[in-house]
């Protein structure tokens, strides 16, 4: 197929906040799939992925949640955005895009840890017709091995609350956890990886709106054994939070890959681009 130029996209969420987006978009469409983001991680992180989905004939939607690279308003430390923001305002938004760009076809989710973490709380999360998630789990800090638990401790319940009060949002790109995070997204985060289940640690109290037991899509749901946080402990204490979604489980070895490593990040590289005949062959059965 013939290469995909990526197209500027503002996407505007139900709360009038602005998202910057990037278009991929085939002639003819097969099906359209929105890219949910990690934690702090801007768009062009997925640009090689989304180009070789669209190049295989997927409508693409790749964004940056609100607080974050382009989809920043103003200073950070006067950004309210939070992860519930994340998912039920900028996911929902992405998604209404998607349809009314691709109407008459199916709609996927492919989610990057948070992005798919987030899901249940996307008001029309039931238009999805499937989810394939890559490093997704609760990222409960107890279900981590040392040594590394001693790090996700530090930067969880040390940096992020020390970098709030001095600087009133978290600058993760210091410790190499990608752009700076809005403080109320940050601690939010703090609170759920130091709980079980991630976001069912405010379902039905702080979040009174969701749709996680509601959700019946089929997924899949990809980590890497060499991945600190996303394993698998981590991955069945997430899928808990999905009663009624049939799921399937893939664990990605490198070293049966032959690739020295995977991570929590290196599914997207362009030097992984072995590993994306995961997700085409999801959207091929699913779409």
């Amino acid at each position: 197929m013939s290469a995909i130029s990526p197209e500027p996209l503002t996407v505007t969420c139900s709360d009038g906040h602005s998202l910057a987006a990037t278009l991929y978009r085939p002639s003819v469409p097969k099906a359209a799939v929105m890219i949910a983001p990690a934690t702090g991680i801007k768009r062009i992180f997925y640009h090689s992925f989304a180009e070789h989905l669209a190049s295989q004939g997927y409508g693409v939607i790749t964004y940056e949640n609100r607080g974050i690279g382009d989809s920043l308003q103003g200073p950070i430390s006067r950004s309210k955005a939070s992860l519930i923001d994340w998912g039920q305002l900028d996911q929902t938004a992405i998604l209404e895009k998607l349809k009314a760009l691709f109407p008459q076809t199916t709609y996927h989710l492919i989610g990057h840890s948070a992005g798919g973490q987030l899901v249940g709380l996307m008001k029309n999360a039931l238009d999805l017709s499937s989810m394939f998630t890559v490093a997704s789990s609760s990222g409960q800090l107890s279900n981590m091995e040392y040594p590394f638990r001693f790090t996700a401790n530090f930067y969880m319940n040390f940096f992020i609350p020390v970098s709030n009060l001095l600087f009133g949002h978290t600058k993760s790109q210091w410790v190499g956890m990608g752009e700076p995070l809005p403080r109320y997204a940050a601690a939010q985060w703090s609170k759920w990886c130091n709980g079980a289940g991630y976001v069912e640690v405010d379902l039905d109290t702080t979040i009174k709106e969701h749709y996680y037991r509601e959700i019946t899509m089929p997924s899949q749901w990809l980590y890497a054994t060499d991945d600190t946080i996303a394993n698998r402990k981590n991955v069945d204490d997430m899928l808990r939070v999905f009663p009624n979604m049939p799921a399937e489980i893939i664990a990605l070895n490198p070293t049966e890959l032959g690739v020295s490593d995977i991570g929590h990040m290196k599914f997207f590289s362009k030097k992984r681009n072995q590993l994306w005949a995961h997700a085409l062959d999801w959207l091929s059965t699913h779409a």
